[in-house]
């Protein structure tokens, strides 16, 4: 629809006053109107027993008649739910990015917050219907364990300092005890904190471990500093012992599924024992090469570089040898653009080979989200309603922000794990589809001028393209399915790392 062009006044005061009280009007009127909205979806009863489906719900529920809101969909994210609506203009149409969302709950008790924070750092996601009975009592017992064990080191620790002649004083070794003891706790602490990562130890768990021996290093590097700034030992202590910690977090974590990779049959154990073995002996043997070559006293900053840079290499070797059966989102990407673009998909070694370590899951620049907010991936419902028919029969929708050069696979409430791992796929293709579509249509000295390949795709383009790629994706995912299955991947939704927000169809 073209733009209204308005005729303008010739008193430009009286103009600039009418528009600064229509203005203050409308905004007044849509404060209204998202409280009212509020209280009505709050207070509504429960919803039928043969409820409206999304599409045929979008525009029709009773509580926005008269309003300049409408509905555009709902959404869940572990019970909790949202509303999205969107405001019409005076002609009908939606306004551009004029979506918010609308909260279906009353804010939790500051006891409900606290007491879900805690039970995200101690116990495991989808408790406790992801852990056997057992689980409570073992985790029960050794906690107290651990409880009567840290007590002890307090008095073990300062009977060690004072045994080795730190002082013979009374109280200098209990403050250097103590010292050592904050240490130590700091430590802990850290370890604590990164116990959240959680399922990321499952599926992103090379990626972990490198980062986890990189923080190794780091915390080695700022122990030695402590002989430089010996008045800042125990700040530089604590951060250092975090980092060991934080570092021995993800060693122990990931070093069973990576045994399992390793065992035929039921043998885990043994090969961990012999695992373990390797490690502890080739620790005494360097540690024993370590005692020669301090004879000499070297420099104390080459030697530890030179060390660095082997540890470093050899962990980046270590778990690129490692030959995993499951595809997370790194090595799904190298099976879909291998399929994609020679329509094979790639074997086990060649696809643990191309995955790319340095893709650690915390970071936010990656070009495909699955599972997000609906708020992410929308702005403006013109957007999604024109997109939503095209995924009637699917239980998710993929979009792209050209802005952000990003496509995002949002899932619907009842998303199957096959459904996700489609999404994912789906989400792939279009990436690819839109990036083939752009190398050629483009010259490389405007995507150079506008900083990305994806300046010319108007919303008209991107809807051809989401066509064309449900298409594609309705005769490819198959066949990719089978041609993995061969080589030996098993494809699991949990691997994939999805979000947990739902699009909730029956409202």
């Amino acid at each position: 629809m073209p733009p209204i062009k308005m005729k303008q006044s010739p008193n430009h005061t009286a103009q600039t006053l009418t528009t600064s009280t229509t203005s203050s009007q409308e905004a007044r009127r849509l404060v209204r109107e998202t409280l009212r909205i509020s209280a009505n979806l709050a207070s509504s009863p429960s919803p039928p027993a043969n409820p409206p489906t999304l599409s045929q719900s979008a525009l029709l529920e009773d509580e926005f008649l008269g309003s300049t809101l409408r509905l555009i969909c709902c959404e869940e994210i572990d019970g909790r739910r949202w509303k999205y609506v969107a405001e019409r203009d005076d002609s009908g149409l939606f306004k551009k990015n004029s979506i918010r969302a609308v909260g279906l709950q009353t804010p939790q008790a500051p006891v409900e917050e606290l007491m879900g924070f805690i039970r995200s750092y101690v116990v495991p996601e989808g408790f406790p219907d992801s852990v056997i009975p057992s689980y409570v009592p073992y985790m029960t017992w050794r906690a107290l364990k651990h409880f009567f064990g840290g007590a002890m080191g307090v008095f073990t620790t300062k009977t060690l300092l004072n045994s080795v002649g730190v002082s013979k004083s009374q109280a200098i070794p209990g403050a250097v005890a103590i010292n050592w003891i904050l240490k130590d706790g700091a430590g802990r602490v850290g370890k604590m904190l990164y116990a959240r990562q959680g399922k990321k130890f499952d599926y992103d768990l090379k990626q972990l471990r490198f980062a986890g021996d990189l923080l190794m290093e780091l915390g080695a590097a700022v122990e030695l500093a402590t002989a430089a700034v010996p008045h800042l030992f125990l700040p530089l202590a604590c951060a250092a012992n975090v980092a060991k910690n934080v570092a021995a977090v993800t060693s122990t974590s990931t070093r069973t599924p990576i045994y399992k990779a390793f065992a035929k049959g039921e043998n885990i154990g043994d090969v961990t024992a012999k695992g373990e073995c390797v490690g502890n002996v080739a620790d005494l043997l360097g540690t024993g090469l370590s005692i020669m070559i301090s004879k000499r006293n070297p420099s104390l900053v080459t030697t530890f570089a030179l060390l660095s840079c082997g540890y470093v290499f050899s962990s980046y070797q270590e778990v690129k040898s490692v030959v995993l059966h499951t595809l997370n989102r790194a090595r799904f990407s190298v099976a879909v653009e291998s399929f994609l673009k020679t329509g094979q998909v790639p074997s086990l070694h060649e696809g643990n080979v191309k995955e790319n370590i340095f893709n650690f899951p915390w970071l936010k620049d990656r070009s495909i989200s699955l599972g997000p907010r609906f708020k992410d991936a929308f702005q403006d419902p013109r957007a999604y309603l024109a997109i939503e028919p095209l995924f009637e029969r699917e239980r998710y929708i993929v979009t792209y922000n050209p802005s952000k050069d990003k496509v995002y696979a949002l899932l619907k409430d009842q998303a199957k794990p096959d459904d996700i791992v489609k999404a994912a796929f789906h989400a792939h293709v279009l990436m690819h589809f839109i990036h083939s579509s752009n190398n050629n249509c483009s010259s490389p000295s405007k995507q150079q001028e506008y900083g990305h390949s994806n300046f010319i795709l108007s919303a008209a383009d991107l809807e051809s393209h989401i066509a064309e790629s449900c298409k594609m994706v309705s005769t490819l995912y198959a066949p990719f399915k089978s041609k993995a299955a061969e080589q030996g991947w098993r494809m699991s939704e949990s691997h994939l790392n999805p979000g947990r927000a739902r699009l909730v169809l029956n409202s």
